[in-house]
């Protein structure tokens, strides 16, 4: 585990833009992939075939261009972009709403080593033991966005953490696109 403080050479230039810049970060694998251009892909833990299908496509294309997938680890569509980089041979950072010792959810544990195996990263602006809660999910959204050129939203509801995290990317100033659920 490294630590990052904004400060630092390493730390992420594109975060440095946004409103609330974390003063630091702890970051586990590929510190160089902070600074690479990366598209957040987000979207409903609750995804459809559809969604699952349409997600895998566009990130299958962005690895192909280099860009490193930027997703919350969460179950759905987090987990399925994370999974897709690596298994295209592409790069992706996770980031947590907890610290490093505290992976949430559990389920994704795998996840995580996968992620750092294949040369990934997983940040997070939280002290290692933190535990996660709803506010540092929605405090988690601004560094998924702040990390990116783009997000992509795939299948999330109108009040949705994922509605959260474009709605930042909207005020940091980055390009929303989304794939709507399938009528």
């Amino acid at each position: 585990m490294e630590l990052i403080k904004l400060e630092d050479n390493l730390y992420p230039v594109r975060l440095k833009e946004i409103k609330g810049v974390p003063k630091k970060l702890y970051v586990e694998g590929d510190i160089n992939n902070l600074n690479n251009e990366c598209v957040a892909i987000v979207g409903s833990r609750k995804c459809t075939e559809y969604g699952k299908k349409w997600c895998k496509v566009f990130v299958k294309e962005l690895v192909k261009y280099g860009i490193t997938i930027v997703s919350g680890m969460a179950i759905g569509i987090d987990t399925i972009a994370h999974d897709t980089a690596i298994k295209s041979g592409g790069k992706t950072i996770a980031v947590l709403p907890c610290g490093l010792k505290n992976i949430y959810p559990k389920e994704n544990s795998v996840l995580y080593k996968n992620i750092i195996s294949n040369g990934g990263t997983i940040i997070t602006e939280y002290e290692p033991e933190k535990k996660a809660s709803s506010d540092k999910f929605l405090e988690r959204n601004r560094i998924v966005s702040g990390l990116s050129i783009a997000v992509l939203v795939v299948e999330a509801a109108y009040r949705s953490g994922t509605s959260v995290t474009a709605k930042f990317a909207k005020q940091q100033n980055r390009d929303v696109f989304c794939i709507p659920r399938k009528s």
